[in-house]
């Protein structure tokens, strides 16, 4: 049975005037359910609960970007689940919430406890419904958006796929407003496709191509393939499945020879690094090389930050760009004690650590 997350974005669940788009909505469900007909696991990660809250609640005083959004997330995500969970059962189909944050996925046991969660719903055929828990994330606590959570549950779960559903066809070669430009429908995962992206964000949600197109090469890297397709399309989840050379999308290549699962977990961790790790020229070109080597305390000039065995911790090269980010064998002050000696263990091992692309 393949297994697929889909993320289900608030510009295909919101009308031009930011309310919730039911109809469309239902359209969705209809196709996911079936997708669980023909053979597929699925998993959904929807955003809309500030939407169904703006719909259900008119404040008297101004709140600031916090307030509000943690009143109408509190509010609307009742009322989103509601609504799932009314549309799922009209075919006899359970579902289950699941809420996360950002520092949910900091720590290993967090991250397996939630692996363990979604699993055991999976295999009692119920659908996680999953979403950011917005009424205590704020700020550098919050996702960038629910394509990077979309990523992670993709990659925790061992997903086969990630379909992103945004307002869009895919990725374009061009600018999108112009009759010369196509969709690309096919692109390596270790493509670079800055030259095709535009900074601009949705505008209903924190997201923008940016933001999809960084997730979607990281996920394809460990060995997951990545679609981003239009989710205002009609049945555009049924006809990637049974018709995929017909249909406009921008799929991603997955790498054949994908990282470990505690590196799948790693690769996700760079924000989540409780210290920062300055190494010499020599170690970074050892990191770079062709052989996997692990990180030893003899290439590290200075330590940065507070940090446990065992915390997930950022390599800074000579250019003071993040290289890799692994989990440390030391304790900050026994790290820090031991800069630049030999023979000792490492830093961090080759099997925790992860380089970045």
């Amino acid at each position: 049975m393949k297994r697929i997350v889909v993320k289900v974005g608030s510009n295909v669940l919101t009308r031009d005037d930011g309310k919730l788009d039911v109809t469309r909505m239902s359209a969705i469900v209809d196709q996911i359910v079936w997708m669980k007909r023909n053979g597929f696991e699925v998993i959904l990660v929807s955003s809309g609960a500030m939407a169904c809250g703006r719909d259900e609640l008119k404040v008297n005083r101004k709140l600031d970007s916090v307030g509000q959004r943690q009143l109408y997330s509190a509010i609307g995500q009742v009322k989103l689940v509601g609504l799932y969970y009314d549309l799922f059962r009209e075919y006899n189909m359970h579902v289950g919430q699941v809420l996360t944050m950002k520092d949910s996925f900091s720590t290993r046991g967090e991250y397996l406890n939630q692996r363990a969660c979604m699993t055991v719903m999976l295999e009692n055929n119920v659908i996680p419904i999953v979403n950011e828990n917005d009424t205590v994330s704020v700020t550098e606590l919050m996702f960038t958006d629910n394509d990077e959570l979309s990523g992670l549950i993709a990659s925790m779960m061992d997903a086969d796929t990630l379909i992103i559903l945004s307002n869009v066809d895919g990725i374009f070669n061009g600018d999108p407003k112009s009759s010369n430009t196509r969709v690309i429908p096919l692109v390596n995962y270790d493509r670079d496709l800055g030259e095709y992206i535009q900074d601009s964000k949705s505008g209903f949600g924190r997201g923008g191509m940016i933001t999809k197109t960084n997730i979607a090469k990281k996920v394809a890297e460990e060995g997951i393939r990545v679609i981003i397709a239009n989710g205002k399309t009609n049945n555009i989840l049924i006809d990637i499945a049974t018709k995929p050379q017909e249909t406009m999308h921008t799929e991603f290549r997955p790498n054949p020879n994908p990282a470990s699962q505690v590196k799948k977990w790693i690769a996700h961790s760079e924000s989540f690094a409780k210290g920062i790790i300055h190494i010499n020229k020599n170690a970074e070109d050892a990191l770079k090389g062709d052989k996997a080597v692990s990180l030893l305390l003899v290439g590290v000039t200075s330590i940065e930050g507070d940090f446990e065995e065992n915390d997930i911790i950022n390599v800074v090269g000579s250019n003071n760009d993040i290289i890799a980010v692994g989990r440390s064998g030391y304790s900050a002050s026994e790290a820090k004690e031991n800069i630049g000696v030999h023979d000792l263990k490492p830093l961090i091992h080759y099997d925790y650590l992860y380089m970045e692309q």
